[in-house]
């Protein structure tokens, strides 16, 4: 299979951009242009390989890792680091459960205040009130 970088980004749900800029970030490699005359003509042809790598940094992106712990998980990728590949991913669930507990408080307030709006039409909203300064 060769893509080039439209069909390898539609086939990884991403945009070209996004692509360029995991190989400017050193995530993913640019391969050579094949063909052309040698004054940027040809085309970069893509491999299954570059889709995998592709699809593993948009799914450890929605597992919540950051671009710089997915190059890490790259590059233990190569090796059997289990244990730091473990710390990782307990680091993020670590993370991850800050944040549900922070948007479960966030929820619950706006609910209350939610609730004291719809309790009365005279004054000012509680919501609108809430986020004056």
């Amino acid at each position: 299979m060769q893509l080039t970088i439209g069909k390898l980004a539609a086939a990884g749900a991403v945009g070209v951009e996004t692509v360029r800029y995991y190989q400017r970030r050193g995530l993913m490699g640019t391969p050579v242009r094949s063909g052309g005359d040698g004054l940027g003509g040809g085309v970069r042809r893509y491999d299954e390989d570059d889709l995998r790598r592709l699809k593993f940094i948009r799914a450890a992106q929605g597992a919540g890792f950051t671009l710089d712990e997915i190059e890490e998980l790259l590059a233990l990728e190569a090796g059997d680091d289990r244990i730091r590949v473990r710390h990782l991913a307990r680091q993020r669930i670590e993370l991850l459960d800050e944040k549900i507990a922070q948007m479960t408080r966030a929820r619950a307030a706006l609910a209350r205040l939610a609730d004291q709006c719809a309790a009365s039409e005279k004054g000012p909203c509680p919501i609108l009130a809430a986020f004056e300064p």
